[in-house]
């Protein structure tokens, strides 16, 4: 049977073997997904003797994902842009291929909930990992302005000057900051500390769509706080991990699995419904 894992540290939290096990029954292929939790500095080790031994693919989350993409044979041009990988397929060729399905994860949650990106003016806070992977996706549905914000400014600018080619991104600090916004996406892990992102509450509006890529059994923080200033369209970043998952199953098994009943049954499980 093809075997499949995703590695992490932590990742006994991991919710995708649930989803990928769903996912093979719904498209009737035969795989077994499980998880590895290697030492940081062991993944490289871990990651060329679990497909020595047979591997046909992996996912790869915090604190790996750079390290993979430096692990493998090649690169899609969405890993390569994002600078990092979260999904890694050994080919019939015997080669790894690098892949990054987090910004296509993203983009098609967005879309399921009807949020309009063509045109929109959207706001991106962070510029670590989770916002590079945005970026590409997110600038490719041509929005009429994308502003990256971070409390370190210099790594906004960063980030802007490196996908200006791809379309309107700028850098602003929070204090720069002027609405409206059509969007507002966190992409920072703030809200796992229960934080909140120095944003002024006089940029949320009622049809502003908010989105915390974090998620949780009840709404983050980001959400509650965004919904006590008024925005009525709040979403967390469930719908964004079925949605990459069923994008790097499309990678592994060239199929792509459906994910509304997916979704319904991951909260269920979680206990958000």
């Amino acid at each position: 049977m093809d075997r499949y894992l995703v590695f992490g540290h932590p990742v006994r939290h991991s919710k995708s073997p649930f989803i990928h096990t769903l996912f093979a029954r719904q498209t009737q292929q035969e795989l077994e997904y499980g998880l590895a939790e290697p030492a940081v500095d062991e993944f490289a080790h871990a990651l060329r003797t679990f497909f020595d031994q047979g591997g046909k693919g992996c996912n790869v989350t915090v604190p790996f994902k750079e390290q993979a993409f430096t692990l493998v044979d090649c690169l899609s041009p969405r890993a390569k842009r994002a600078g990092a990988v979260n999904t890694i397929k050994l080919t019939d060729d015997g080669v790894l291929l690098g892949d990054n399905t987090d910004g296509a994860g993203l983009v098609a949650d967005l879309k399921s909930h009807g949020v309009m990106l063509a045109d929109s003016r959207i706001l991106l806070l962070g510029a670590g990992g989770a916002a590079r992977g945005a970026l590409a996706p997110l600038l490719a549905e041509l929005p009429s302005e994308l502003v990256v914000t971070n409390r370190t400014h210099t790594k906004a600018q960063q980030l802007a000057a490196e996908f200006h080619d791809l379309g309107p991104v700028t850098a602003q600090t929070y204090e720069q900051l002027a609405g409206p916004f059509d969007l507002v996406i966190n992409s920072t892990s703030a809200s796992l500390q229960g934080e909140l992102p120095p944003l002024a509450p006089v940029l949320i509006h009622t049809d502003i769509a908010i989105y915390d890529m974090m998620y949780g059994a009840s709404d983050t923080a980001f959400i509650s706080w965004a919904k006590q200033h008024g925005a009525r369209q709040t979403m967390d970043g469930l719908g964004m991990l079925v949605e990459q998952a069923a994008e790097a199953f499309t990678v592994w098994r060239g199929i792509r699995p459906g994910t509304k009943q997916v979704l319904r049954e991951l909260k269920r499980n979680l206990g958000v419904i």
